[in-house]
């Protein structure tokens, strides 16, 4: 009889050829100290077994949800996804504001099915990765975030060894998938605040307590108003000094703040 193959708590993602780079990524964070959310991860086999309909793997799989409620992020995290060279973001799907364990399920059978789309499969072949698709998951404690955004440690516009920043409010997403004109904002590596720009975040995504995700409109006076001040901005310009220490230099790193927290979502190299 075969053994049940298990997923693991981030912490010990440990082998990119059965978690992938997502999995990864965070599972050095969280070794390291790094203020990441608390997740599991679910290796390329187990995810195929899902998938696969494996009532079994799916029955082992449920009681993660209450180990991460009220609600959780589903993420693909790819074997070769993330590389200097090239990045999969945007291309594998990722799914927000999971509710329940069968909602969280459907959710993996999606993440695992959206590496197999037209587009997806032209990327591969595009950056030449070789090979099938091998999609691990992580599901991981959805931070509601009422601030959020990006952060690049070597300025991805002009190449300037600086912190440049883009944020926006409500979740991440709204600055990742281009919803919005986020503020911007460059630090010197030092953290000193070179310069910031208003933007126009008439919209911000929020989680609802029906599980989806909606655009809403945000209020007059916060639409052109920064939404990031000094303190916060010190506080991200000391993650990416942690980050830099850890992962090297010119890195692409996701952020959230929830309850005046600062959570790391991800880290990886620019993409050239």
């Amino acid at each position: 009889m075969c053994a049940m193959i298990e997923a693991v708590p981030l912490t010990q993602a440990a082998e990119e050829e059965r978690f992938g780079g997502k999995c990864l990524s965070l599972g050095i964070a969280l070794r390291a100290g790094l203020p990441a959310p608390d997740g599991y991860a679910l290796p390329v086999a187990l995810v195929a077994k899902l998938a696969a309909g494996n009532e079994s793997s799916a029955a082992a799989i449920r009681p993660l949800f209450d180990q991460l409620a009220p609600a959780v992020a589903v993420r693909s995290s790819a074997v070769g996804e993330d590389s200097v060279a090239a990045s999969f973001a945007g291309q594998h799907l990722t799914v927000l504001n999971v509710m329940d364990a069968e909602s969280m399920l459907s959710a993996i059978v999606q993440v695992h099915a959206s590496a197999y789309t037209d587009e997806a499969l032209a990327y591969r072949k595009r950056m030449a990765v070789a090979g099938e698709p091998a999609i691990a998951v992580v599901v991981q404690q959805q931070i509601l975030s009422e601030v959020a955004g990006v952060m690049f440690t070597k300025n991805p516009l002009t190449g300037v060894i600086e912190r440049y920043i883009e944020a926006s409010w409500g979740l991440g997403e709204a600055v990742v998938a281009g919803m919005v004109v986020p503020d911007s904002f460059r630090l010197s590596n030092t953290g000193s605040v070179l310069e910031q720009v208003a933007g126009e975040k008439d919209i911000e995504l929020v989680a609802c307590a029906d599980g989806e995700t909606r655009e809403q409109e945000v209020a007059a006076e916060k639409i052109s108003a920064l939404c990031l001040q000094t303190e916060q901005l010190d506080q991200l310009h000391q993650l990416a000094v942690k980050c830099e220490q850890v992962y090297g230099e010119h890195i692409d790193i996701e952020w959230a703040f929830h309850a005046g927290r600062l959570y790391l979502l991800q880290c990886r190299s620019i993409t050239n």
